[in-house]
């Protein structure tokens, strides 16, 4: 099989999403006893592969701006999508089972308390309600960071920023399917209890909805219930990774926004323990698969840029 000549008319961010949703099909054609839904999965993830591949064919052939734009574009929602599948793999393939009693475990043996717990006497409406809006603005700082340099016409490095992005997802989506876990507002707490035992002022509750709703969370229902519905999305702490990963192409590349990124980053990070998302010990991990994203995103995407021949810095630049 030629690859460079399937790949000629893709930009390395299509291969990776090409590869990760083939990597998902493999995935369901392994675990298909397990999963109820492998068929649609598979068909799905076949559907996605070829419209990536036909909306970068209809760009190159054509030219026209906008289907420039939906292929510049399409990488972040992608990426989501990719995330929900997982609801419907993850909890099958481990036969329900999940690790948080390991993940506690290690919070107790590093710092001797529950952080969750024991940050809850610091608590106050106005902290919970800034916390809220900084972790709420995740996926905005994305479309900030990607904007900034989709407007320095450099069609390469937007395309790196593309990449950077989406490989740093699917790697903490493997960590997901090797350690899957709820966190402590289902644990350590009563998540259904949670807007009274962390109030926050006007924009909190309906923050907290965008929130649950993006992660499968029923709402209004019983602890248990909530934690049967919830996707497995803990450790590594994702909002952690990526944000030190856009705070990091901020000081790189000299953005505009880098003390926007800054502030809110690290309001973001307090956050995830702050408001019972996560463990400290998913932060801990957030780190170490940021630093391993960021050293090896470059070489990968060079591979991928050179020895598959895609096509970083041919067309126009983007206006």
């Amino acid at each position: 099989m030629n690859f460079r000549r399937l790949t000629a008319r893709l930009h390395s961010a299509d291969v990776l999403i090409i590869g990760f949703f083939g990597f998902l099909t493999v995935l369901n054609l392994i675990f298909a006893s397990r999963i109820p839904h492998w068929k649609m999965l598979v068909g799905i993830n076949c559907c996605v592969m070829v419209a990536v591949w036909l909306l970068a064919s209809a760009r190159h052939s054509t030219g026209w701006k906008v289907l420039v734009f939906l292929h510049d574009w399409y990488v972040p929602p992608m990426v989501f999508f990719s995330f929900k599948e997982l609801y419907y793999m993850i909890r099958p393939i481990h036969f329900g089972v999940d690790y948080d009693g390991a993940l506690i475990a290690m919070d107790r043996w590093l710092f001797g308390v529950d952080p969750t717990v024991w940050i809850s006497r610091l608590t106050h409406p106005i902290i919970t309600e800034v916390l809220q809006i900084a972790y709420t603005l995740f996926f905005f700082l994305f479309l900030v960071v990607g904007f900034e340099l989709y407007r320095r016409h450099n069609l390469d490095l937007f395309h790196f920023f593309l990449f950077t992005g989406a490989y740093g997802f699917f790697l903490s989506y493997l960590g997901y399917f090797l350690l899957p876990a709820v966190g402590p507002r289902f644990t350590l707490h009563d998540f259904s209890a949670l807007d009274s035992e962390l109030p926050g002022l006007w924009l909190t509750p309906h923050l907290r909805w965008f929130v649950n709703a993006g992660e499968s969370i029923p709402m209004d229902v019983p602890n248990a219930v909530a934690l049967a519905g919830t996707q497995r999305d803990v450790f590594p702490s994702g909002h952690t990774m990526m944000t030190i990963v856009l705070m990091f192409f901020g000081a790189r590349y000299r953005l505009k926004v880098r003390r926007f990124l800054y502030v809110t980053g690290a309001l973001l990070i307090i956050a995830t323990v702050y408001q019972r998302y996560h463990y400290v010990v998913d932060l801990i991990g957030g780190g170490v698969f940021a630093i391993f994203c960021l050293t090896t995103a470059p070489s990968l995407y060079m591979f991928v840029k050179n020895n598959l021949q895609t096509i970083e810095g041919r067309f126009p630049k983007a206006g």
